[in-house]
């Protein structure tokens, strides 16, 4: 019976084939695959030439159109087919044949080609012309397949397409330069089954009259500008439409409701990468059976997941990444067994249910930078087709599961990436034997402890290994990296770990990138990294290294792109190298004990961050013939000393130049440097230097930071700063010799919010117009950032660059106490005269400056009172007015300055009530002191009319006398208390040495300070008592 079924099968098959092909051998003839008896029209031959004449052929494909006597049949051409009745061409193919046109046609070159029903000239070049251009606009009629997709035609769809070539059914414009809108007429095609449009410039509205379109069964208007909402007429293609793309556009409003109930044969829908809004509608997934692949990702999609997603029974590519999705993934997302890929990444999804195990097929998770909490389930690690999951950057608590073979559903697992970062995973770390391979490893930036589990050594397949920022802990032995030849990636920043390899190890791995900052490498230098000669990144730093570094180090690897070295305790010379580099890294060997010279080839880098060593001179830099890449340069707190080379010219693309802190650069100020034209940076403070600024660097308008403090500078402050340098942001010429009055040119630099002049010579009155200093009028940071921040181009190769960016870290004079400024710098808003001649009184124009945190003009010879209107500087954290001779009444609006946490208005003239109020009252006496005519509260001293304090009674002077308060037990106490205060000390002095020596050093350094502090100030003293008595 079974043998019959079969043969009666076999016999339906053969009957079946035998009709197709008849079928398809009579649609070939009708359709024009003429034999050679067949001759097409001389016409149509003759525009087909006028086609080929503007065409370049490089391939020589079309050899065969020619009007020789043997080849006039065109009939017979490449690309060709002809009605073999008429001999009239219906089919003109010539796709991917690497075509290209001289220029625009001036008539439409296949306009002689009316019963044509076939064309594709898709993926060659036919830039300059539009699709008029080539096919006219009403004569191809009989057209039901166009493609003329990727061929670079340009302009806008023509209204006669829709009208005229009624009878298309494939249209195929994808991958062009199409601008405009589309064609109302196109909803005419009423046998159109296929639309492209694809990775055009069109815009404007989507036509509700495609909704007419009921045998569109493909619709791709994705990558284009439409904008406006989905059209609700979409509905209407319930039957046919199979797929849909939108994505890539400007399209906003909401999902239409209908799609979920009426498109019920859809199985490709993109929305992604719009505007759409609101949530998604709770009938997806009731009617969309056929549904394989649903992209709703990079929109503006809220509320929660509709628990109808579980309906999908055939979906196999989920996207809803990058949207406001909130609550919980739901339980039913269990049901979708047919699922491949679950994309969640980006939204506030809080939780993931256990259920998430019962999708058998998924290979691809993605739930990372959501709001899930909890552990993870257990479930997840029994799909045994997962290759990838990604829960970075959520709330993940518990602790990683140990998987065995024995708790394992799977004999073993297919997982190649896990990415677990920014969590808060705890507990020991993994055993990882299950997950052989494994070739992406990320748990960073977690809770986990203890020692790293030997069995990270055999996971042959590892590429990428992150487990920075745990509290990891314990040895890392060759076992740990047994079998990782394939790792290129390590990150092991911010743990404990100790590196316990011989010398003589050789890694079986060719790292490029090499994070290892704060793990243990040293004391000696890891001889390990002598075989990694082609990393990229390298980052050793804080890795308690006292070694020298060996000379194979610097020719390690030729492309390397950084190299962080920086706060060990590396030492010696770095001696001069020839080197091979094919780059321009960034190095930092900053916080070591390096000495001599910095070496010349160093300055082939693009940054170079040597603070805090003992380098004594960077005069190598004068043998650079060729201009350098050099764009970072910091040499601060060394021991650099004597005149600065004049031989900065070829450093033309330096940023920043810090040299401040090394105390004994002297000499005058290179003129060179002004040859720095694109410098912003320029740090010079705590040194030597003498002379005027250099007038050379008024070409140096890029600068935002000068800080030349703390030399010897001497002459009147250029006027030329306030007129090229206009991008200035901080200006510290602090303790120089600088003399003559603030040039008013000052007031032109908008920018500038941090201007220090204190203890100069400067005299003459303080320029009316600094209220003119834009950024100090706002209480906001100019550019809603704390730091200063300059980016320059980070030389990768000769040929290639990155962007890199340098943070000013400035030493600011802050309520009397030098301070280091970094992450606040943008912040910091003060205007510092102290300490120099200047007179006159302080200009009301002033208290314009309404974003002034720190104003300090003590120690001049400033007169008259203090403006009425001084509580307009609401954002005061810091004032001080003291040494002057100001007169008058406080005003009163100081105390309206909630934010004041110091002033200073002591030795003045000043007279009156201090005003009442919480805030002035809240300092010390001697904030006040050294003004006669003040009284109030917090001095002693009452003003007239308020109440004494009243005077005891003589009866109760009386019993206080014979509360014998100083009676013998009074002098006991005090000897008692002397003993005990004089031996206390005395005897911790006598006994222990270190403690005596401390104490002994602490009064010898006072002393030495004492006296050179009179030394310096005196002179100082004396010109201000003259002038005060003059």
């Amino acid at each position: 019976m079974t043998t019959r079924s079969s043969l009666l099968q076999i016999a339906a098959h053969s009957l079946l084939l035998a009709y197709l092909l008849g079928g398809v051998s009579g649609y070939i003839s009708s359709a024009g695959v003429g034999g050679s008896k067949t001759k097409c029209t001389d016409a149509e031959r003759q525009a087909l030439l006028n086609f080929k004449d503007n065409l370049e052929d490089k391939n020589d494909i079309l050899s065969s159109w020619s009007n020789e006597e043997y080849k006039n049949n065109c009939c017979l051409w490449d690309g060709i087919r002809c009605d073999n009745k008429t001999g009239h061409v219906v089919m003109l193919d010539l796709s991917h044949m690497d075509l290209s046109v001289r220029g625009k046609y001036t008539s439409p070159p296949l306009i002689e080609l009316r019963y044509l029903n076939y064309l594709n000239l898709n993926s060659n070049n036919l830039t300059m012309n539009h699709i008029s251009s080539l096919i006219g606009n009403d004569v191809m009629v009989s057209l039901q397949h166009l493609d003329l997709s990727g061929s670079g035609i340009e302009g806008p769809i023509p209204e006669t397409l829709g009208n005229n070539m009624t009878s298309l059914s494939h249209l195929d414009l994808c991958q062009n330069n199409l601008q405009g809108s589309i064609p109302k007429s196109l909803g005419n095609m009423s046998h159109l089954e296929h639309l492209d449009l694809r990775d055009n410039h069109l815009e404007g509205s989507i036509p509700e009259v495609f909704g007419n379109m009921a045998t569109l069964a493909y619709l791709d208007l994705g990558q284009n500008n439409f904008s406006g909402s989905i059209p609700l007429t979409f509905e209407n293609m319930t039957s046919t439409l199979t797929h849909l793309a939108l994505d890539y556009n400007d399209l906003e409003g909401f999902i239409p409701n209908s799609f979920g109930q009426k498109l019920t044969s859809i199985a490709y829908l993109d929305l992604s990468k719009n505007k759409l809004q609101g949530s998604i509608p709770h009938y997806f997934g009731n009617n969309m059976i056929s549904l394989k692949f649903l992209a709703l990702d990079n929109n503006e999609l809220g509320g929660p997941i509709p628990e109808s997603f579980g309906n999908f029974s055939a979906l196999e590519r989920l996207y809803l990444s990058f949207n406001i999705l909130n609550g919980s993934v739901p339980i039913t997302f269990g049901n979708m067994t047919a699922l491949v890929y679950l994309g969640l990444r980006f939204n506030k999804l809080s939780s993931i249910p256990e259920t998430i195990g019962d999708m058998i097929s998924l290979e691809n998770l993605d739930i990372g930078g959501n709001k899930v909490s909890g552990e993870i389930p257990n479930s997840i690690w029994n799909i045994c087709s997962l290759q990838s999951l990604s829960a970075y950057s959520n709330n993940l608590s518990g602790e990683l599961p140990e998987l065995t073979q024995s708790s394992s559903m799977c004999t073993n697992h297919s997982l190649r990436i896990l990415l677990l970062s920014y969590n808060r995973i705890k507990g020991l770390f993994p055993n990882l034997s299950l997950f052989s391979d494994l070739e992406s490893l990320d748990l960073s930036s977690n809770q986990l402890s203890g020692s790293v589990h030997p069995s990270i050594g055999q996971l042959s397949q590892l590429k990428f290994l992150d487990i920075s920022n745990n509290s990891l802990q314990g040895v890392l032995s060759e076992a740990h990296f047994l079998k990782l030849a394939n790792l290129n990636f390590l990150d092991l920043t911010s743990n404990k770990l100790i590196f316990n390899v011989s010398s003589a190890w050789v890694a079986p791995f060719k790292l490029d990138t090499i994070y290892l900052t704060s793990c243990k490498l040293g004391p000696k230098f890891p001889n390990w990294l002598r075989t990694q000669d082609t990393y990229f990144m390298l980052d050793i730093s804080n890795t308690g290294i006292s070694d020298s570094v060996p000379n194979w180090f610097w020719n390690l690897s030729t492309g390397f792109q950084t190299m962080n070295v920086s706060n060990n305790q590396i030492r010696g010379k770095i001696a001069d190298s020839i080197i091979n580099w094919n780059s321009y890294p960034e190095i930092d060997l900053s916080s070591n004990q390096l000495e001599g010279g910095v070496p010349m080839f160093l300055f082939k880098a693009t940054s170079l961050h040597f603070s805090r060593n003992k380098f004594s001179s960077i005069n190598s830099m004068c043998g650079v013939t060729v201009d350098s890449h050099l764009s970072i340069l910091d040499v601060s707190h060394n021991q650099l000393s004597g005149e600065l080379s004049n031989c900065w010219s070829h450093f033309k693309n330096l940023v920043v130049l810090n040299l401040a802190n090394n105390f004994e650069l002297s000499g005058k100020v290179p003129t060179s440097i002004g040859s720095l034209t694109h410098m912003q940076t320029l740090r010079l403070t705590n040194n030597k230097f003498i002379g005027e600024i250099p007038l050379s660097l008024k070409k140096c308008i890029e600068l935002v930071v000068m800080d030349m403090g703390d030399n010897k500078l001497s002459g009147p402050i250029p006027s030329w700063i306030g007129k090229s340098l206009q991008n200035l942001v901080i200006l510290i010429l602090r303790s120089n010799d600088f003399n003559g009055s603030i040039p008013s040119t000052l007031c032109h630099v908008p920018y500038l919010q941090l201007l220090d002049l204190s203890a100069n010579n400067i005299s003459g009155k303080i320029p009316k117009c600094l209220k003119n200093f834009t950024a100090m009028r706002s209480s906001n940071a100019t550019d809603n950032s704390t730091t200063i921040e300059h980016f320059y181009d980070s030389y990768n190769t000769s040929t290639t660059s990155g962007m890199s960016h340098y943070a000013d870290q400035i030493q600011v004079m802050w309520k009397g106490i030098l301070s280091d400024y970094g992450n606040t710098l943008r912040l910091v808003k003060s205007i510092d005269l102290s300490g120099n001649m200047l007179n006159g009184e302080i200009p009301a124009e002033i208290t314009e400056l309404v974003g002034l945190i720190s104003f300090n003009l003590s120690r001049n010879n400033l007169s008259a009172q203090i403006p009425q209107h001084i509580g307009y500087l609401k954002s005061l954290d810091s004032l001080d007015l003291s040494y002057n001779h100001f007169s008058g009444q406080i005003p009163p609006t100081l105390a309206l300055i909630d934010r004041l946490s110091v002033l200073d208005l002591s030795n003045n003239n000043l007279s009156g009530k201090i005003p009442t109020g919480t805030q002035l009252q809240s300092f010390n006496a001697d904030a006040y002191m050294g003004n006669i005519g003040l009284c109030g509260a917090p001095l002693p001293k009452r003003c007239p009319g308020e109440e004494e304090p009243i005077a005891p009674s003589e009866s109760t002077a009386e019993g206080d006398y014979k509360d014998e308060f100083i009676s013998s037990g009074f002098y006991v106490s005090l000897g008692v208390g002397y003993v005990v205060g004089f031996w206390g000390l005395c005897g911790m002095l006598v006994f222990n040495k270190s403690w005596r020596f401390v104490y002994f050093k602490f009064l010898n350094d006072f002393t030495d300070w004492f006296y050179v502090m009179a030394a310096l100030h005196k002179p100082k003293f004396l010109r201000t008592r003259a002038i005060s008595y003059q």
